[in-house]
């Protein structure tokens, strides 16, 4: 499928789409589930982008929209961070549509993760959080950079090896 946007004339057909008569029924009920899930996703960004849109009216018209201020700051940061994330996440749910991957990656959840714990720890509260619970986010964040650099690496050398291996095939 083309990305380039400035070349398309109608819109690109799926390969859900082409191949639909051909999916067995798991297939097309994975289909079906992904649809309901992007939509139902795309709702809840709709609303909450809505929401974020009135509080920060509302903190312009208050003239409480002070960005130097810590605890504004967290909290519209803190929904902006929310509604990338549902962002992230349908997107990952699209590619399973678009018949990119058939089931939502790993590495796609931990990225997803670890956005969530960069926001975690944009809305806290230093002042109510011990040092025990910062310690074990701090440790959770690590550990989640870790395997996704961990698997980055590993589909990497696979992306290489199977390069390799194609252009060795090709000169056979």
């Amino acid at each position: 499928m083309s990305y380039n946007i400035e070349q398309r004339k109608h819109r690109p057909t799926s390969d859900s789409q082409k191949f639909w008569g051909v999916m067995t029924l798991y297939e097309r009920f994975e289909q079906v589930v992904a649809l309901l899930l992007a939509t139902l996703i795309a709702a809840i960004i709709v609303i909450a982008l809505w929401n974020l849109m009135r509080q920060v009216f509302f903190m312009l018209v208050q003239g409480s929209l002070n960005p130097l201020d810590h605890s504004v700051f967290q909290s519209v940061f803190g929904m902006i961070l929310t509604l990338l994330i549902a962002l992230e996440f349908k997107h990952s749910i699209l590619r399973v549509l678009d018949r990119q991957e058939h089931i939502v990656k790993v590495r796609t959840i931990i990225l997803i993760a670890l956005l969530a714990l960069a926001r975690k720890f944009i809305v806290l509260d230093l002042g109510t959080v011990d040092a025990l619970q910062l310690a074990a986010l701090g440790f959770a964040t690590l550990a989640l950079g870790a395997v996704y650099w961990l698997l980055r690496e590993r589909y990497d050398r696979a992306r290489a090896q199977a390069e390799r291996s194609a252009l060795g095939d090709g000169h056979e």
